[in-house]
């Protein structure tokens, strides 16, 4: 399978997407991607980043060179707005706070939750198996009748499995920012929500709150110039991850409503995502991620059909490859259950071991 363009190596060069919009690509190292696109909004006070990439020297090196090459500085930098709670995008934010005085911007639920508790994924477990391949709502319906779920042991996940450690890498780096009394969580200085307007690089950009993702995700939506930064909320060819690590009772539900919404702006010639290339077709976009996930619920239906009364973990080693098993995976399945369940086409209880078991459809 060919590789996706989230995962496409960094490069170095500077490109103008739209006037006064600079794209620069930052490396990351993270499972299913290769790169994250930091906008720069240049104005006449200096220059707005949204999104600047993982913490660590890597990333502030990568990003001192590509302002270089657009006549700035780190200095010249007034504000940061991070799209959402997940290190790829607030990792910078911080030192840019300190060194330049920076305003970090960011939806007012904004949370590090996962960041300190348990990993949380980008990409869908599905795009990160097709990379291995290539390698070798907003609630608007009203609330659901869906009782509330019993809670988990514990230490445990909410649908009764182990709790996931993060990766050994970030436990060093977050030991070592707390032995040096540094660390790279960003204090926001403006919190915003949806409806807000935004004054950077020199054009107006009103705020579009798209929970899903995480439930702090938000876009910013230029209607003058047709331009939508789209953050993590559409991807351009991969599915971003949904989570059942997540604050919100049907996190896929508040995705379908921030996804059709999106996909009903009127004159977007442009998304920028913060992974992959520019796309002009948005609607379409949205269309085919949600179709994807409506496939996945209709398959975690039949899976549930045959095994009869099942648990999460169960159910998706039957819906992914063995190569994809794991609490990702689980992660995934569990918030298409849930959908399911809080639409009333599943049920389930918590047995003696404190797992969930499910029936659906």
């Amino acid at each position: 399978m060919a590789r996706r363009q989230e995962q496409e190596r960094a490069r170095a060069e500077v490109t103008e997407v739209a006037p006064s919009v600079l794209r620069m690509e930052l490396p990351i190292h993270l499972p299913g991607l290769g790169h994250v696109n930091c906008y720069a909004l240049v104005d006449s006070r200096g220059v707005a980043l949204v999104d600047p990439g993982l913490p660590g020297p890597i990333t502030w090196r990568a990003l001192q060179d590509r302002l270089r090459q657009a006549g700035l500085d780190v200095r010249h930098v007034h504000t940061v707005v991070v799209t959402h709670s997940h290190p790829d995008h607030f990792g910078c934010a911080a030192r840019l706070a300190r060194e330049a005085g920076a305003e970090v911007v960011a939806h007012h639920s904004f949370s590090f939750g996962p960041v300190r508790t348990e990993p949380d994924a980008e990409v869908s477990v599905e795009d990160l198996a097709a990379q291995a391949e290539a390698d070798a709502a907003r609630e608007e319906e009203g609330e659901s009748k869906a009782p509330p779920l019993p809670p988990a042991p514990a230490g445990r996940t909410p649908w009764g499995g182990e709790r996931p450690r993060p990766p050994l890498r970030m436990r060093m780096r977050l030991r070592l920012m707390r032995l040096v009394g540094r660390s790279f969580l960003p204090k926001i200085t403006r919190s915003v929500d949806h409806g807000d307007v935004l004054e950077l690089g020199g054009r107006e950009w009103f705020v579009l709150h798209t929970p899903g993702h995480t439930q702090d995700h938000f876009c910013l939506h230029d209607p003058d110039a047709g331009i939508l930064l789209a953050g993590d909320h559409v991807l351009p060819t991969i599915t971003p991850h949904i989570s059942g690590f997540n604050s919100t009772p049907d996190p896929l539900k508040s995705y379908f409503y921030s996804l059709d919404r999106v996909g009903e702006i009127a004159g977007v010639k442009q998304a920028l995502p913060a992974h992959g290339h520019p796309f002009a077709d948005l609607r379409a976009r949205t269309e085919a991620i949600k179709r994807h996930h409506l496939e996945r619920l209709e398959k975690v239906k039949e899976i549930s059909r045959e095994l009869g009364p099942a648990t999460v973990g169960a159910i998706s080693r039957r819906l992914f490859a063995a190569r994809s098993w794991g609490p990702m995976a689980e992660s995934e399945t569990y918030a298409h259950l849930e959908h399911l369940r809080h639409a009333g086409e599943a049920e389930c209880h918590r047995e003696g071991s404190g797992k969930l078991v499910y029936v659906a459809g």
